[in-house]
């Protein structure tokens, strides 16, 4: 198992790129600018792609990815690249962007019986066997309806990889962790403490706000600190790293391989 770190980042600037995780060479969660890094082998590779939810910095390379691939999977007779996501989400990427205004809509092209994408609806608690591996849909506390995974037996202890998603506060899914083994946990910080109210409106993360949650997790882990701001990370790995914790924490960066 290998989980690459496309990108990490809040936003974008030179050498920052927005949310993606490869698993494996076949499996994308989210697919935010860092897809972008992909040979075009490794994008044609791809078969599916799990989408947390349906803001532009992590579903923005879909359609990108589609338009890339589609004549070589066509050529190699592949199934179509299956987007898994909320219902409320793949609504949202239907009409707001593969409405050909924005982007050609490719769950129709290059024709509508051997198109390049489709979409298949999930649910929260749902555990989906993709590409051969385990991935349950955990909670997520977003301005839109969202999600996490957990990438079951994942890391080299056996432990589950999990990914909040953009999340604030998220009792549901300390719950949910308490009775399961997490080997690594990949949680956002978006702002600094300074920018605590902008936090709570936008449903993120800061440093104060994640210290609360992070003690709900009892078993110590290795967490990893993703969805800062270009230009903020050493600021809020500064206010990260003045906290007590009993969990080994760092900050996600782009490149990283997780797992075994």
């Amino acid at each position: 198992m290998q989980i690459r770190v496309l990108g990490c980042s809040g936003s974008i600037a030179a050498g920052s790129r927005t949310t993606s995780f490869l698993v494996d060479g076949r499996i994308l969660i989210d697919a935010g600018t860092g897809v972008g890094d992909l040979t075009l082998d490794e994008l044609t590779a791809v078969d599916h792609i799990l989408v947390t939810h349906s803001h532009l910095d992590h579903v923005l390379a879909i359609g990108l990815l589609a338009d890339s691939v589609a004549r070589r999977r066509t050529a190699q007779q592949r199934p179509p690249v299956v987007v898994h996501a909320l219902p409320a989400t793949i609504e949202v990427l239907r009409t707001h962007m593969f409405n050909g205004l924005i982007w050609p809509d490719f769950t129709r092209l290059p024709t509508p019986a051997h198109p390049v994408l489709a979409f298949s609806p999930l649910h929260l608690g749902d555990v989906l066997t993709v590409a051969g591996h385990r991935i349950e849909v955990l909670p997520a506390a977003h301005t839109v309806p969202a999600v996490g995974y957990a990438v079951l037996n994942a890391t080299a202890d056996g432990g589950a990889w999990v990914f909040t998603g953009d999340t604030g506060p998220n009792p549901l899914l300390w719950q949910r962790l308490a009775s399961l083994h997490v080997g690594a946990l990949v949680i956002e910080t978006a702002f600094r403490d300074d920018e605590h109210a902008v936090a709570t409106i936008s449903q993120h993360l800061c440093p104060a706000k994640l210290k609360v949650e992070l003690d709900k997790l009892v078993a110590p882990a290795d967490i990893y600190i993703t969805h800062i701001k270009p230009g903020e990370v050493d600021a809020v790995m500064s206010e990260i790293g003045a906290l007590t914790s009993h969990h080994r924490i760092t900050a996600l960066h782009t490149g990283q391989v997780m797992g075994v």
